[in-house]
């Protein structure tokens, strides 16, 4: 799995700047007390719209299982993912490393404990879909169809753009404890790269209630 900034528009003084064109001012330089300031005032009020004007562009490479959770998110996002409608080139696949134990609360999805699986069985299945797969396909099934056999594990890539304040949503929800931990590293790996290029207002994002 992977997340790769692929662009980015703005800076912190892109937030303020926004915040202050309602007083028909503009900030040249940022200044750390004063824009700070502003910035944290605005996030803890949920005066989200400033943070709508600077943006982020990610490459994202997931199982299945992970971009079917990450996708739900759609205000101020956009998404665009490979198709297996047009690309039948040998699939790849998320082999799990450690299998976690079902949780005593159902609204947990995994306890801390480790359920000892032999690796051979992942992979043994895996082998049977990708045959299958190919199989159709050298029958001549379209790839649309074919597709279907694929198991949840395979992997995906999209591109996925939006707003400061709509990653900063993904990583609120995504980063808690009770989130899947393979969604989990996606979303950190994300919360990582805003806070490079958004110091000041990740900060101030990532500390707001959801």
């Amino acid at each position: 799995m992977s997340v790769k900034l692929i662009d980015h528009m703005g800076t912190d003084l892109s937030v303020v700047n926004a915040a202050r064109v309602s007083f028909a001012k503009e900030n040249k330089e940022f200044q750390v007390v004063d824009d700070s300031r502003l910035i944290r005032y605005l996030a803890k009020h949920n005066h989200w719209s400033p943070f709508g004007h600077a943006s982020l562009q990610f490459h994202v490479t997931a199982p299945v299982f992970v971009a079917r959770q990450l996708v739900k998110h759609q205000v101020g996002l956009v998404w665009n993912e490979v198709s297996r409608r047009y690309v039948d080139s040998e699939p790849e696949f998320h082999f799990v490393e450690e299998w976690r134990g079902s949780p005593d609360n159902k609204k947990q999805g995994s306890s801390d404990k480790v359920i000892t699986i032999d690796y051979d069985i992942q992979k043994e299945y895996i082998t049977e879909c990708t045959n299958t797969y190919r199989y159709l396909l050298d029958k001549g099934v379209c790839p649309e169809q074919a597709r279907m056999v694929l198991p949840q594990s395979m992997m995906t890539e999209w591109y996925w753009s939006g707003t400061l304040m709509a990653f900063a949503r993904v990583c609120n929800l995504r980063c808690k404890e009770d989130a899947q931990k393979e969604t989990q590293d996606i979303a950190y790996s994300i919360d990582s790269l805003c806070r490079t290029q958004f110091p000041v207002s990740w900060n101030a994002l990532r500390n707001m209630p959801t």
